[in-house]
């Protein structure tokens, strides 16, 4: 793995990104089999957290990809705020039980890992791999890429419908493009590390009853502005370098 970071960062990433894609695929026909929501999907997140993690700070890579705190104070960030609203927006239509006991400890589990996954291998592998030759280039393409790759919830048997899908990759390409502003404004990657693991860890206990395809798309146009409204201020009110702690 090594010898492949070594040689080419950027196919290191797509190298990442297609073992990640895959192997949560897989999963969840695994899952069925075992009768436990994200049983397989949970051990697949935390092997792979475990050999990336392993990876980046055996290498001494941890300030590269942002597992790091922040060069900035908080307040220069709005106190993150907005991030808390976002976390907390899957819960707008109420709380509810969707997974045996079980089921919700291993859909947890593996929010947690994937937050850990999707931030290290978009933001961190790929923006930075491509960021030494086009910043703007990097930024776009790491934050359409992340978006896009949720389309595969259409075919990886998780049961999600077009309109679903489609308001899901609205939104994260507008988180895509508010985390990635983040990280390259701040230096740290872990507020959104954190936001992310949190956004998909509450959405364990969202409400889905009642909510039409009208309602769900009000919904995520409300986050999705309240997303790029927020990455504007930060673009607007940040330094314009990066920064290094």
């Amino acid at each position: 793995m090594k010898k492949l970071y070594e040689k080419n960062e950027l196919t290191f990433a797509i190298v990442w990104i297609v073992i990640y894609c895959f192997l949560q695929s897989i999963a969840n026909s695994i899952n069925e089999k075992i009768g436990i929501e994200y049983s397989a999907s949970a051990v697949l997140c935390i092997l792979q957290t475990i050999v990336l993690l392993a990876f980046i700070r055996k290498n001494g890579l941890l300030k590269r990809y942002g597992l790091c705190r922040p060069a900035l104070p908080a307040r220069r960030f709005l106190y993150y705020v907005p991030l808390v609203v976002l976390a907390l927006g899957n819960l707008w239509n109420g709380v509810a039980m969707k997974y045996s006991p079980g089921g919700v400890l291993c859909h947890i589990t593996c929010m947690l890992c994937v937050g850990f996954l999707e931030e290290v291998i978009f933001r961190g592998f790929l923006f930075k791999a491509m960021a030494k030759d086009n910043v703007k280039s990097a930024i776009i393409v790491s934050s359409v890429t992340f978006g896009i790759g949720h389309l595969i919830n259409l075919f990886n048997g998780s049961g999600m419908d077009l309109v679903n899908n489609l308001c899901q990759i609205c939104f994260a390409v507008a988180v895509g493009f508010l985390f990635v502003t983040i990280f390259y404004r701040g230096g740290s990657l872990l507020p959104c590390i954190l936001t992310h693991s949190a956004i998909n860890s509450i959405n364990t206990f969202a409400n889905g009853a009642g909510v039409t395809a009208e309602k769900l798309i009000i919904y995520v146009v409300v986050m999705t502005l309240i997303a790029v409204v927020y990455t504007l201020v930060l673009i607007k009110t940040l330094p314009k370098y990066p920064q290094t702690n």
